[in-house]
């Protein structure tokens, strides 16, 4: 089967989970083109972490923020329709992975500069795309565009989370 192209984008619209056109270049799709970004970054620290630990969180953070992207897709009409949504759990489960994490890793008090392997480096570098989708959802929640407070919270939290991991993949005992 031959993949089509829908060719409906040629325009500068794109279209959100209910159908509505919007601007390529509005605020939504720069919030959730940003977690698209962040998931390639955290797919090639993925393909070359040596640790199968950091390669199943990465792998868990990666679905978490296809849902996000579909919550940030779901225009407010929809929004009760939409079974996605981030929740207090999601956050939760992070702030989890990052206390266990935390006993493996000793944290300097110093600058990091990443590099020390491939992997940790691309954990990094999804660090700071997560850290631009969430200035870009900010401006969302100012708008009242998005009204859920942990989409915020775990953004805030994985960005956390993601620093420990790629502290974790390239620290001592790693393989």
């Amino acid at each position: 089967m031959a993949l089509k192209f829908s060719q409906k984008g040629d325009e500068g619209f794109t279209s959100l989970l209910g159908g509505q056109r919007i601007l390529k270049s509005g605020p939504r799709p720069e919030a959730y083109g940003t977690l698209d970004e962040a998931s390639s970054a955290l797919g090639m620290g993925r393909a070359t972490a040596l640790r199968p630990k950091t390669k199943e969180i990465l792998l868990s953070i990666q679905k978490d923020l296809l849902l996000l992207g579909a919550e940030l897709s779901t225009g407010e009409e929809d929004r009760g329709k939409s079974p996605h949504r981030m929740t207090g759990e999601h956050v939760k489960r992070l702030e989890q992975l990052i206390e266990t994490l935390q006993k493996d890793v000793v944290l300097k008090n110093e600058f990091i500069f990443p590099g020390e392997t491939m992997a940790s480096a691309a954990i990094d570098l999804g660090r700071t795309i997560i850290r631009r989708a969430e200035r870009r959802a900010v401006s969302l929640s100012q708008a009242r565009i998005v009204n859920n407070p942990d989409v915020l919270r775990y953004l805030n939290r994985l960005a956390d989370l993601l620093f420990t991991l790629a502290r974790y993949e390239e620290g001592p005992g790693s393989p």
